[in-house]
């Protein structure tokens, strides 16, 4: 979204906006949050499978399995956020999620471990993890949104880039158990305390405006300002409150659940599948490997420059380009086989990538606005996670029925096409 506020309009702020506090939380939460991911687990998967005596088939199963009670989750927690706030709810997930973690280091049988991971560490981490973080974010902000979100999913892709190198490391010094037990005392440490000290509800309740901006001051810079209606326009949308039924007669909530959810269920797909897709063409799981960090860095890489355009291209737009280099790139991964358009074509896709989860969260608070985005949130949560949920198990099945994955990241390109050009149809919903 675009705020303008021209340089002639003296615009009075803070020192340091506490906001900022707000995102440097969020950043200590997406670090932990990584502990959760697919990327991380999948370090753990063999010796966990060869200890507790499980196949490998079974044991993936963990993973849907917490996607989809997070999902189940999400309508609950998000109108829990627009009323209290984050604060507990940081605080409280951390606390269960860093117990779950310490207990998963004493589990004698995969059960034992299943049932840890949904109680615990899924139901504590949908509390602390993205949603809150990223709702709270957007209360705080309008015109730095953007790159406000970026920053602090900054944690996240650190994470996974460096994640799994120390989680290996640690498997050599200490044991997959003693790891879990880390994962658990660093999360406590750094989102228990620092949720209840610093995490508020919204700039409103410090006496604050978003973004530190004085609201006489904002409103002399809109009306100077050339684009003056578009502005007035998207920060009346921003202050309307909305209710459930509201929301789902929508049909730009169904759209956009449309668009991100055919996206989740590639990025999970290929997510889990990369590695496997890159070693069955004939590479060395070396330069699998390397594939994967390459789309880690991009993805690191890029999501601060998103958050940026987030705030200055208009969001349909920002969403199409973000799409169709995903698209782009894998078409190039795929094309010939041969290493250096493999490279190019996933490096173009983690750029891509880097943009999802940013602008998904932009479009929903400039559709909906700041007062109910955690209700809308959760419900966007539950259609988009539910979706995402097949993509692993769909590219697996595709590729026990072809014996390739080729057929399954061209419709994921077909997809992501789809998605670009369906975004641009979006409008923005009206009360009726």
């Amino acid at each position: 979204m675009n705020y303008l506020a021209p340089s002639s309009a003296k615009v009075s702020q803070p020192k340091f906006f506490y906001g900022w506090y707000i995102v440097a939380l969020g950043f200590l939460s997406h670090v932990t949050c990584a502990f959760h991911m697919s990327s991380t687990l999948s370090v753990f998967l063999k010796p966990l499978t060869e200890d507790l005596g499980v196949s490998r088939g079974l044991f993936s199963l963990l993973r849907s399995g917490e996607i989809l009670i997070g999902a189940a989750m999400a309508p609950a927690v998000g109108p829990l956020v627009d009323r209290y706030g984050g604060r507990w709810l940081m605080a409280g997930g951390a606390l269960v999620a860093g117990l779950g973690f310490v207990l998963l280091s004493q589990v004698s049988a995969f059960w034992q471990f299943l049932v840890l991971r949904w109680v615990l560490v899924t139901i504590g981490g949908v509390f602390m993890c993205h949603m809150v973080v990223s709702v709270t974010i957007s209360r705080w902000f309008m015109r730095k949104r953007g790159r406000a979100i970026a920053i602090a999913s900054l944690g996240q892709g650190l994470s996974k880039v460096f994640i799994p190198i120390v989680t290996a490391s640690l498997f050599v010094w200490l044991g997959w158990r003693w790891t879990w037990s880390i994962f658990g005392i660093v999360t406590l440490v750094l989102v228990v305390i620092p949720a209840l000290i610093f995490m508020q509800r919204s700039p409103e309740d410090m006496g604050l405006k978003p973004d530190g901006v004085d609201e006489p001051a904002a409103a002399n810079a809109i009306a100077t300002s050339k684009a003056s209606t578009k502005v007035q326009a998207q920060i009346a949308a921003d202050s309307v409150v909305w209710t459930w039924n509201e929301v789902l007669r929508t049909n730009t909530f169904w759209i956009v659940c449309f668009i991100y959810g055919m996206a989740n269920v590639g990025i999970a797909g290929l997510n889990l599948h990369v590695f496997a897709y890159v070693t069955d063409i004939g590479f060395e799981p070396i330069v699998a490997a390397t594939v994967m960090s390459i789309i880690a860095m991009a993805q690191l890489g890029s999501t601060l420059v998103w958050g940026i355009i987030g705030e200055k291209i208009e969001i349909r737009k920002s969403s199409m380009i973000m799409f169709l280099i995903q698209a782009f790139g894998l078409g190039i991964a795929i094309a010939t086989g041969q290493l250096a358009p493999v490279y190019l074509g996933f490096c173009l896709y983690g750029i891509g990538l880097g943009g999802s989860w940013i602008l998904q969260e932009l479009i929903w608070a400039t559709y909906y606005g700041r007062f109910s985005l955690g209700m809308v949130r959760g419900l966007g949560v539950l259609v988009t996670h539910a979706l995402g949920a097949a993509g692993a198990p769909f590219f697996g099945f595709v590729h026990d029925a072809t014996g390739s994955y080729v057929s399954s990241f061209v419709m994921f390109i077909v997809a992501l096409v789809i998605a670009a050009f369906l975004g641009l149809v979006v409008q923005a919903p009206t009360k009726s």
